[in-house]
């Protein structure tokens, strides 16, 4: 027997030096090291409650107040039919991820499960992709912030910033995006003092932008002409592919509580329900602001907007009153979505430093609060830097593509793990398996290969660089690679 916190033995299959692309890290071992950081440990501090906030926070608010405005133009009235079929895309890959979260409740999320399932070299394109979809997402969201921010600041006091601070680099004559800059700086001065005090505050600001996405369904009701939803699919299914590609982007919240797996005080159970509650809540408000909004606003208007919602309530109301509030509320939400990703970012981060295939100052951390700080500080910086000079369409994209690769690899781990440790405790089990992975699994292809070429180049070149990286760095840094015998022997105790 173990003694509890001690690492179970190495397996032969780990030992192997004869192809290191392929050990993988046991099951056990990766629960055993939970929490353990660089000079401290994470805390047990969050409720399942907590844990579906922080995926909500990182979910709702992205699709409908930012990329509205680019997938209505591609599928028309149809954009509802692409959110729910982005749901359904989503929902097979979150059942795998309940099934796995509750299973192997770790930092990591997919990673890590990949890394149990696949192997090293498989764990690392996962763990490169996540970078991908978190860090740039939180980019993404951080340029949409300003738009409303703008909105708010005419509504109230007439001003609005310069396009030359508030627009991406060559986007409009833009410079910089300061906006997008000082709301990922916020997160990061608020992710520093812990997670309990961060989750506190994440739940507030959810519970604002739900208030407000009731808000605008109440009033934007009252504006729908049944005109507006004819012809139904005007560019065709294609369109409506095209779409849900897109919108897949307003989806990838709902793992981030996944990442809070060595934070959560009862993971095993919590962290199932937190991913199929805040996903289910995310959908119903989507699928109901989606129609709301094309109803009250002909499709070929939302181009180029990405402050649509705010427009309708002005619209609505013939006051700008509305609108002003419906601004205000998007500021929240979108800080929120910001702030809960930027989260998830850091704790994948810090799995993947503890286990040598990223630089150890990822996993320090902090005594006092119980957080990753230099993690968060180096995060923060880079996503603000992104997000103040690279355009949003882009940025959506790559991280669609990123996501569903990393989504369409845990529904593969789930199907192997079911096979290899068929009797090891899983506190949720994927209804209809093994279709249910599969069709996870082909799904996340399909809304792969319905991107553009360009998507595809700039996640090629990804790619490139992050096996570039594993080979010069994180294969011969890897912690399964530089244990000693003496500390073989030691786990083995």
């Amino acid at each position: 027997m173990l003694d509890q916190g001690q690492a179970p033995p190495l397996s032969q299959e780990t030992r192997k030096p004869v192809n290191p692309l392929m050990r993988r890290k046991p099951v056990e071992r990766l629960i055993s090291e939970g929490g353990q950081g660089e000079g401290g440990t994470l805390r047990r501090s969050l409720t399942m409650w907590q844990l579906t906030m922080i995926s909500i926070g990182a979910t709702l608010g992205t699709g409908i107040f930012v990329v509205l405005g680019t997938a209505a133009p591609k599928a028309g009235p149809a954009v509802t039919i692409s959110f729910i079929l982005a749901g359904l895309t989503a929902l097979f890959s979150a059942l795998s991820y309940a099934e796995l979260a509750g299973s192997v409740p770790v930092s990591g999320s997919s990673y890590s499960y990949t890394y149990a399932t696949m192997g090293e070299l498989i764990a690392w394109i996962c763990g490169w992709c996540l970078v991908l979809e978190y860090a740039v997402s939180v980019a993404a969201v951080a340029v949409g912030w300003g738009q409303y921010l703008n909105e708010f600041l005419d509504g109230t006091i007439g001003v609005t910033i310069p396009g030359a601070i508030s627009q991406p680099y060559g986007d409009g004559g833009g410079f910089i995006n300061l906006p997008a800059l000082v709301v990922v700086l916020l997160s990061m001065v608020f992710l520093m003092r812990g997670a309990k005090e961060s989750a506190t505050v994440n739940s507030i600001m959810v519970a604002v932008k739900i208030v407000t996405l009731i808000l605008f369904i109440g009033i934007g009701i009252m504006g729908i002409k049944a005109g507006n939803y004819t012809p139904l699919a005007p560019l065709g299914v294609t369109g409506i592919s095209a779409a849900a590609s897109t919108l897949f982007f307003s989806y990838i919240g709902f793992d981030a509580a996944s990442t809070a797996g060595e934070e959560a005080k009862n993971p095993k159970k919590d962290l199932p329900r937190a991913i199929m509650l805040s996903l289910g809540i995310v959908t119903v408000l989507y699928v109901l602001v989606a129609f709301v909004a094309v109803g009250a606003m002909p499709w070929k208007d939302f181009e180029g907007t990405e402050a649509a919602l705010a427009q309708i309530m002005t619209d609505v109301t013939g006051t700008s009153v509305w609108g002003v509030v419906l601004a205000a509320g998007a500021i929240v939400a979108i800080f929120s979505v910001v702030f809960a990703v930027l989260y998830g970012q850091t704790r994948i981060l810090f799995a993947m430093s503890r286990d040598g295939l990223v630089p150890k100052v990822f996993a320090k951390v902090d005594e006092k609060t119980g957080a990753p700080r230099a993690n968060v500080v180096i995060v923060s910086l880079f996503c603000g830097v992104l997000a103040a000079f690279i355009p949003l369409g882009k940025l959506a994209d790559a991280t669609s593509i990123g996501t569903l690769f990393a989504f369409g690899l845990v529904n593969v781990a789930v199907i192997i793990l079911r096979v290899k440790r068929p009797d090891m405790p899983r506190t949720f089990k994927v209804a209809l398996f093994p279709v249910t992975p599969i069709l996870g699994f082909l799904a996340c292809g399909y809304m792969m290969f319905s991107l553009d070429a360009a998507t595809w180049q700039v996640f090629g070149g990804w790619m490139v660089v992050g096996l570039v990286v594993y080979f010069t760095y994180g294969i011969r840094r890897s912690r399964l690679a530089t244990e000693t015998e003496e500390e073989v022997a030691t786990a083995e105790k």
